[in-house]
């Protein structure tokens, strides 16, 4: 059956290929100075394995068409793109989430963004081996890609939302119960006071910052005479918050502070570099919680914090302002709730009123 004019043809072509259908659509026409006669200027649509593969996908074209050139993008590029104009938009935090996604999807880099099926964007959740809330982050990205492409005329079809993970809910290999240290285990680091190291953990304990927004943490905002430090990066928007330092832990964050001149940060490496999370965690912390029997992560300090202000009494809306909790705040408490340092000092203190008698009991055990 001849096609209509202007429809585009589905040529085959000579020799021994996988794909031996292009389909083709004239865009215009030239003069051959050589032969010196018209002849047809072509766009490449695709490449098909039989004729009928190769009408459908000129069907297609022709019903929604698109831009060839950008539909010959690879996964590679086609994150490139979306992650010039995404990543000035977000936080360092969630660019290091995007990034960390886009590496378990090695498979997909070179192949053309266009033809991924279901079946490829599927195989990268089922043998990557991640943990639940990593594949989570792996289909947000496959989410934010795809809806990229359409807007730029890249795929024509989302398969990302059929992605399925929920079969993998409770695989996560790398799951650390998230449990508050026991005032036993408390009153073990603070027999441990004197090593600086082991004074990172009892600032934290008494902070309530996320691990990230401590290591984070700039000189410049530090703040010792009134006693708090800013966090200025967080993955909230609660988390932007001013954080109270205790008196009793005072002397620590001086001490830091005053340990490197020249290091931008307040907690840094002996060579006086900026801790990485990994570097951190593998070389320091678990050392240190292992030396003194203690199996909790970093993140079990905040979880604890938030719970010695609670049995200390403090009111829920100051503790709110203190750790920066996501979506716990009202619209009346974010309105008319101006606490001064003051008041949030006088609370973290407040959780260290029993702690001498706790740790006397365990030396004394």
């Amino acid at each position: 059956m001849k096609l209509p004019n202007g429809y585009g043809s589905v040529v085959k072509l000579s020799g021994k290929r996988r794909k031996p259908w292009m389909v083709r659509k004239t865009t215009g026409y030239r003069i051959d100075p050589i032969k010196e006669k018209k002849v047809n200027e072509y766009i490449i649509i695709g490449y098909a394995a039989t004729k009928t593969e190769g009408l459908q996908m000129l069907a297609d074209y022709n019903r929604n068409p698109y831009d060839t050139k950008a539909a010959k993008m690879t996964f590679d590029e086609v994150y490139e793109e979306w992650s010039k104009k995404k990543f000035p938009t977000v936080s360092e935090s969630n660019i290091k989430g995007y990034k960390a996604s886009y590496k378990t999807c090695g498979i997909l880099y070179n192949r053309v963004f266009k033809d991924l099926k279901l079946a490829d964007l599927q195989q990268v959740i089922d043998t990557c081996g991640k943990n639940f809330p990593t594949l989570k982050k792996i289909k947000i990205l496959f989410n934010q890609l795809y809806e990229f492409a359409l807007k730029n005329d890249i795929c024509n079809k989302d398969y990302s939302t059929f992605v399925e993970i929920a079969q993998y809910k409770d695989r996560n290999p790398n799951k650390h119960t998230r449990t508050k240290f026991t005032k036993e285990e408390v009153a073990k680091v603070w027999t441990m006071k004197d090593d600086k190291y082991y004074q990172i953990i009892l600032m934290l304990l008494y902070n309530g910052t996320r691990i990230s927004e401590f290591l984070d943490l700039k000189k410049e905002n530090v703040h010792l005479e009134e006693q708090y430090f800013d966090v200025i990066d967080s993955k909230t928007e609660n988390g932007i918050r001013k954080v109270p330092i205790a008196d009793k832990l005072l002397p620590y964050y001086k001490d830091w502070y005053n340990s490197c001149p020249d290091c931008e940060y307040l907690l840094h490496t002996e060579d006086g570099k900026r801790f990485l999370y990994r570097n951190y965690y593998d070389s320091y912390w678990t050392p240190l919680v292992e030396q003194i029997g203690i199996d909790r992560t970093p993140h079990c300090t905040r979880h604890t914090c938030i719970s010695m202000l609670s049995e200390a009494g403090v009111q829920d809306t100051t503790i709110k302002k203190i750790v920066g909790h996501s979506g716990a705040m009202t619209l009346t408490e974010k309105v008319y709730t101006h606490l001064d340092m003051q008041v949030l000092v006088d609370a973290i203190n407040k959780t260290l009123e029993n702690e001498d008698s706790v740790t006397a009991d365990t030396k004394s055990a």
